[in-house]
């Protein structure tokens, strides 16, 4: 079988099984998958910057915390907010924030760059932790999800968990499918290029730091995507979500699963997520076992786990090319 063959038939499972699950799984793990595709979403966005277009940011946080705290103000008190008005305003506003920030940062480059995108990030985090309209350091809470009904016509209803839970699985085949389409463009063509050899795309002609500066805001736009799902699950945002902590787990995910891939990101929040949970559950110096497994993760996948499949993958192949010889 084609590994192109196999992959698809790999992913059509991988959504089977994503579909199924929440007939037959306990709230609280369907709770958790939630989660993990929350942070799918989130690790996909920064790997369009660090996987495709070369750029690695320490602020991708920001954005995330932007889109979660845009949901909370503009929930009233005991009331929902109309989904189809917040996260419009979610998304725009984690763009507009992202357009301000990268036509800054991206004059840099390198270690610069990285300092740069860190310390907007941590401007933001100061900016929500001394902010009484933002709930300072205990951050804002909503006591109704978003409500997604259209002219008294409710399609879906965040409130019951499987309806969220298939709200975030759309969310997530849709941003899959958005930057699937997007690399496959001449857009894509072109940030990988300039992850690759930027003097030479800069030299072809191609206006590379408008394209640096698109991919940095559409990422921005996608962060805020998962930030605004993720308040509206927990119901609650604190400057914790903006901190850059949160920005070096979204790095670590998509390293972990394999950058410059699609579903690689995705792969690495499962990883992450689940290895933190379980080892939070053996013991409270879980940290220690997290940073052991990354380490080990490393030196072993230095491709992620998506390169680790496609070796798998191919060494049959490759036993049976032997074999014939």
């Amino acid at each position: 079988m084609p590994s192109s063959t196999a992959a698809r038939a790999g992913l059509l499972l991988c959504l089977a099984a994503l579909l199924l699950f929440p007939l037959v799984g306990e709230r609280f793990y369907v709770q958790l998958l939630t989660k993990i595709m929350i942070f799918g979403i989130f690790a996909a966005s920064l790997d369009l910057l660090v996987g495709f277009t070369g750029l690695v940011s320490l602020g991708h946080a920001a954005f995330f915390g932007i889109g979660a705290y845009t949901l909370v103000m503009m929930s009233p008190r005991y009331e929902a907010v109309s989904l189809w008005t917040s996260l419009p305003a979610a998304l725009l506003l984690a763009a507009a924030a992202a357009l301000v920030i990268g036509a800054l940062a991206l004059r840099t480059s390198g270690v610069y760059f990285i300092m740069a995108t860190l310390a907007f990030a941590q401007m933001i985090y100061s900016l929500a932790a001394d902010s009484d309209l933002l709930g300072g350091s205990d951050g804002v809470y909503i006591y109704a999800k978003p409500d997604a009904a259209i002219l008294g016509w409710r399609p879906f209803d965040l409130e019951k968990p499987l309806q969220l839970y298939y709200a975030v699985l759309g969310g997530l085949i849709l941003t899959l499918g958005f930057l699937a389409i997007v690399l496959r463009s001449l857009f894509g063509r072109v940030v990988v290029g300039v992850r690759e050899n930027e003097h030479r795309m800069r030299a072809l002609g191609f206006p590379v730091f408008r394209y640096k500066l698109a991919s940095f805001v559409v990422a921005g736009a996608l962060a805020a995507l998962a930030g605004y799902l993720r308040a509206a699950q927990v119901g609650a945002a604190n400057p914790e979500v903006l901190g850059w902590h949160n920005s070096g787990d979204v790095l670590i995910m998509a390293i972990l699963g394999g950058m410059g891939t699609l579903v690689g990101p995705v792969l690495g929040a499962f990883a992450l997520v689940v290895l933190q949970e379980l080892f939070a559950g053996w013991t409270k110096h879980w940290l220690l076992l997290q940073g052991g497994f990354i380490i080990l993760a490393v030196l072993l996948f230095p491709e992620g786990l998506v390169g680790a499949l496609a070796r798998l993958r191919r060494r049959p192949a490759a036993a049976e090319r032997a074999a014939r010889a």
